[in-house]
């Protein structure tokens, strides 16, 4: 565990030293997908500077603009007119799946960095346009998962690194609620989140991503040979275009990961088995791991705070690549490499439901 605890030490010391420094300048693209609350909630922060937020539904942004006590002057019916007077560092994208596309055609010629929320892209197609943008204009492309920032992950994947598991054999992700409805979700992300289009999918994209994503890092960015999957519809009187449920197999010389993906949860979960030669890891939530190393011993139970984490926020993360006080690398969970493969496997698992049959991916 020590280069996870050292990176934390580095990156504390980073912004002791940064203190009292210029915050990043940060764009808002689009309001439609509620996890963009926590930062309206948290505006008035010191390390990113809210420039401009860009929603053309104006409604919503009223609706948001009052309830959070947000100046009129930050709110704009385009992301274009957002940019180009108010020349952001980096935009945070809070829009339909489809939407990221175009978020990113408009930042990448002006040089601005983009962070989306997950997955990064409805289709290979739109993925593989989006990294070419990204290589041309050289700016960040970055995707962020809720599960980046918990500390168990960490934790878990440096005992797996350091090998105390064995050889891998069986990676299981857990991840999904009772469905977007059931929640509660607000109508203008439930409009979209249930669109076969413009989310890709329903929980094999919500959720799958979150498998897809993790699986991935854990194995240094190696693809699956082949993917397998079954999606089905539990609730199609409230779901009729998308997927409710999804299984997904991910086939790699000796191991498979499996990821159950789901709006039929009784209760909110994202968590993850992890299963070696010599023992297991059961990554129970953001805290808490339980883990058995050898036949005879016991279980044993972890507690990690949340403050061990690299990160306490996606904006955090974000504002310190921006800067350049931490890098991101091609094997890192929100790099556009690991997700550009984390799209291949969602799009291979909607095309094996349909299908079948198993779907090999591009080497």
């Amino acid at each position: 565990m020590k280069a996870l605890f050292l990176s934390i030490l580095i990156f504390s010391a980073v912004l002791f030293s940064s203190a009292g420094q210029n915050p990043v300048r940060i764009g808002v693209a689009g309001l439609s997908h509620s996890h963009v609350i926590p930062l309206l909630r948290n505006m008035d922060r010191e390390d990113i500077q809210i420039v401009g937020i860009a929603e053309s539904n104006t409604d919503l942004s009223q609706r948001y603009a009052d309830e959070f006590t947000i100046n009129q002057d930050l709110l704009f019916e385009s992301v274009d007119e957002m940019l180009e007077q108010t020349r952001p560092d980096g935009v945070i994208t809070f829009t339909s799946i489809f939407d990221h596309l175009r978020v990113v055609e408009a930042c990448a010629p002006r040089g601005i960095h983009v962070m989306v929320e997950k997955p990064l892209a409805v289709s290979k197609d739109h993925a593989k346009t989006i990294s070419k943008l990204a290589e041309k204009y050289g700016i960040m492309v970055l995707t962020n998962y809720e599960t980046s920032w918990y500390p168990s992950n960490y934790h878990g994947y440096e005992m797996i690194a350091a090998g105390e598991l064995g050889e891998l054999r069986k990676v299981i992700v857990y991840d999904g609620h009772k469905g977007p409805k059931e929640i509660g979700v607000n109508p203008e992300f439930l409009d979209w989140l249930t669109d076969p289009v413009l989310n890709g999918g329903g929980a094999v994209t919500d959720f799958g991503c979150y498998g897809a994503d993790l699986i991935t890092w854990i194995l240094k960015g190696k693809k699956p040979i082949s993917v397998f999957a079954e999606l089905k519809q539990y609730k199609p009187d409230i779901y009729p275009n998308v997927d409710d449920d999804a299984t997904i197999v991910l086939a790699y010389p000796g191991m498979e990961g499996v990821i159950h993906a789901s709006w039929n949860w009784p209760f909110n979960r994202k968590d993850m088995h992890v299963y070696g030669t010599k023992g297991y890891i059961y990554i129970d939530n953001a805290e808490t791991i339980r883990y058995r190393l050898d036949e005879q011993a016991e279980e044993k139970v972890r507690e990690i705070p949340l403050s061990d984490a690299p990160f306490g926020d996606p904006f955090a993360f974000f504002a310190a690549a921006i800067k350049g006080d931490c890098e991101v690398g091609p094997e890192d969970l929100s790099s556009l490499e690991i997700n550009l493969t984390v799209v291949e496997i969602l799009e291979a698992a909607r095309k094996s439901s349909q299908t079948g049959k198993k779907v090999k991916l591009t080497r």
